[in-house]
C-alpha cells in the first residue's frame, strides 16, 4: 500500500519566505500527486492570506519575531520558541509528518525545533545572501541546509558552512519557465504599453515601498510629457489609492499607472525593459533567471542589511546598479535610467550578465532533497543533479 509523502513547510512573514514554500510545495506534487503538504506560520504574516489561497492548510503558532525591536521581551524568546515549538510538534504528530522544511522567517526556526523534538529529519532553506536569525538558529539543529545563493554560506554557523549545498531560490512556475523575448510582444500589449515605448517597472516587493513609490510619481511628473516613456508601479495595496490620485494631480497619470499587485509578475518581467525594486532574495533570483535589467535600491532596515548583500549578487556580475535608499530621489533615478533607456545595446549587456544558476531548477531539486529525508527516491527518470542526492551527509 502506497504512503503518501508528508511534509510540513514552516514559513512566514514576508513573501520572500512564503513564495519558495508554495514553489516546494509546487514541486513536491509533482513528484507525487498523493504528497500531503501543509505549513506552519503565525497569524501576523503575508501567510494567513498567500498560503490558503493557495489551496494549503496554514497551522498557526504563537511566535514573536527573531529582531532586536523586542526590547526586553527578548528574554522570554527561549520559552516563546519553546511553547510554538511544542505547537509545531502536535501539527506534525497529527499529520504524520515524515519531514519537515524551514524556508526562513520567525515561523521556521519552531518548526525546524518541533522536528528535532519529534525525531524527524528536517532540512533548512536559506533564501538570501546573508541568513537569518532564524535559520541561522535552526541551522544548529539540523545537518541538512540548502541554499538559494552560494554566497551565504560564508555566514552560516560552524560545520553548517561545510554540509551546505547551492539549490537556488525555488519559483513559481511561471517564472522557472519564462521565456522573456517569447512572451513580451504579447505581455506589452496586454499591459497596455505603446508600440516603440520603454517600459520602467516598479516593484516594492509584497507590500510596496513608499520610498520606491513617492520617487516613481515624481519621476513619472517629470516625464508627464515624454512619449518614449511608460511607468508601471506596483505599489502595495496600502498605498495605491494616494498613488493614484497624486498621478491624476501632477499629470504622471499620462505616463505611468499604479497597481497595488501584480498577479503575472511573468507578463510584468516580459514586457519590462528595466525593474526598480529592493532586493529580496526571491526578487534578485527572478532578475538573474529572467535577465530584466535592474536598479536595486536594498530596504536599508533589513537584518545584516542582507538585502545590500542580494543586490550584489546581480550589481557584480554587471546585470544591475545598486542605488541606496536615502539616494533614491526621482532626479537620481532619471539620472541612471535616461543613458540606460537610451542605449539598448547597455541593456542587452546588463541582461546577458546575470547568472541564472540553478533557480529554475531549485524547487525539483530541493523537493528531490525532501524525498531522499523521508526515505525515497527522487523520480524514476535519471536525475539531472546526483551530486545534490549525495550531500549532506
Amino acid at each position: 500500500m502506497h504512503t503518501p509523502l508528508s511534509v510540513v513547510i514552516g514559513a512566514g512573514g514576508t513573501g520572500g519566505h512564503i513564495y519558495p514554500g508554495l514553489a516546494l510545495a509546487e514541486a513536491l506534487r509533482r513528484a507525487d500527486p498523493t504528497a500531503v503538504v501543509s505549513f506552519v506560520g503565525t497569524e501576523r504574516g503575508l501567510e494567513t492570506r498567500l498560503i490558503p489561497q493557495a489551496g494549503y492548510q496554514l497551522h498557526t503558532v504563537d511566535m514573536i519575531p527573531f529582531d532586536r525591536s523586542l526590547g526586553a521581551r527578548r528574554y522570554l524568546l527561549p520559552a516563546d520558541l519553546l511553547r510554538a515549538a511544542r505547537q509545531a510538534q502536535r501539527v506534525i504528530e497529527r499529520q504524520g509528518a515524515q519531514v519537515v522544511v524551514g524556508m526562513g522567517g520567525y515561523a521556521s526556526a519552531p518548526a525546524v525545533l518541533a522536528a528535532r523534538l519529534a525525531g524527524l529529519p528536517s532540512l533548512i532553506h536559506e533564501s538570501n545572501a546573508v541568513p537569518g536569525r532564524a535559520n541561522a538558529f535552526a541551522a544548529r539543529l539540523t545537518p541538512h541546509v540548502a541554499l538559494a545563493f552560494e554566497q551565504s554560506r560564508a555566514h552560516l554557523p560552524g560545520a553548517s558552512r561545510e554540509r551546505a549545498v547551492t539549490v537556488g531560490m525555488p519559483l513559481s512556475g511561471p517564472l522557472a519557465r519564462l521565456d522573456r523575448q517569447a512572451l513580451r510582444a504579447s505581455a506589452r500589449r496586454q499591459l497596455g504599453v505603446p508600440a516603440g515605448a520603454r517600459l520602467v517597472l516598479f516593484n516594492g516587493g509584497s507590500l510596496g515601498a513608499q520610498r520606491l513609490t513617492e520617487a516613481a510619481l515624481d519621476l513619472a511628473r517629470r516625464w508627464r510629457h515624454r512619449l518614449d516613456i511608460r511607468l508601471l508601479v506596483k505599489t502595495g495595496p496600502q498605498q495605491v489609492d494616494h498613488a493614484r490620485a497624486a498621478l491624476m494631480d501632477n499629470g504622471g497619470a499620462a505616463v505611468a499607472q499604479a497597481v497595488p499587485y501584480l498577479d503575472r509578475m511573468d507578463l510584468a518581467y516580459a514586457a519590462a525593459d528595466i525593474v526598480v525594486c529592493r532586493a529580496g532574495s526571491a526578487t534578485v533570483a527572478e532578475l538573474a533567471t529572467t535577465g530584466v535589467p535592474a536598479i536595486l535600491v536594498p530596504y536599508p532596515h533589513a537584518p545584516g542589511d542582507h538585502q545590500f548583500h542580494n543586490a550584489k549578487v546581480l550589481a557584480d556580475v554587471g546585470a544591475a546598479h545598486i542605488l541606496r535608499d536615502a539616494d533614491t530621489t526621482a532626479e537620481a533615478l532619471a539620472g541612471l535610467l535616461d543613458p540606460l533607456l537610451a542605449d539598448p545595446t547597455r541593456l542587452a549587456a546588463m541582461s546577458g550578465a546575470a547568472d541564472p544558476g540553478t533557480h529554475a531548477q531549485a524547487a525539483d531539486l530541493l523537493a528531490a532533497q525532501v524525498q531522499r529525508l523521508a526515505g525515497r527516491v527522487p523520480g524514476s527518470a535519471p536525475y539531472p543533479y546526483p551530486y545534490l542526492l549525495e550531500r549532506p551527509a
